[in-house]
């Protein structure tokens, strides 16, 4: 499935007739394959090993640019730092307000609900809604997990 998602999101690119250099590509191929929700430094670090001809600038410009066409979402975290996440397969974040853990979440009602909440936010504030992105916070299994031990230890 990730081969044919690349190939879809490189056609996108062509056809908004982007630049696709070997570095931009890496990138995007990077992230239809980590589900880790990476931020530019996480990526910087596993792709310097694979390319050393990127840097740091190039990994930003092209996420930005990722983030401009709508194939990648910026998700900002509690501790001020972003993350960024393939968005080919709309799903929905839950994050961890401990220790901060983002997972996706892919629900057959997310389409419906998306276009349900745009509607109501065009028919409330007259905005123009061109784009939503939804976040659940909570406290994730290991964390209570580890606030249940922390308690019976106590």
């Amino acid at each position: 499935m990730a081969n044919s998602e690349y190939e879809h999101a490189l056609q996108h690119l062509r056809e908004k007739h982007v630049r696709l250099t070997p570095q931009r590509k890496l990138i995007l191929h990077y992230l239809i394959n980590h589900h880790t929700h990476p931020s530019v430094e996480m990526i910087y670090a596993d792709l310097k090993q694979e390319a050393d001809n990127i840097s740091m600038a190039t990994i930003y410009n092209t996420i930005n640019l990722l983030v401009e066409d709508q194939l990648v979402i910026e998700l900002k975290n509690g501790d001020g730092s972003s993350h960024y996440d393939y968005f080919g397969h709309p799903h929905y974040h839950v994050v961890c307000d401990n220790c901060g853990l983002i997972q996706d979440v892919f629900d057959d009602h997310f389409a419906a609900l998306t276009k349900d909440l745009q509607q109501i936010t065009r028919e409330k504030t007259n905005f123009m809604v061109n784009q939503s992105d939804i976040e659940v916070h909570g406290i994730c299994p290991n964390c209570q997990k580890n606030w249940a031990w922390h308690r019976l230890n106590s």
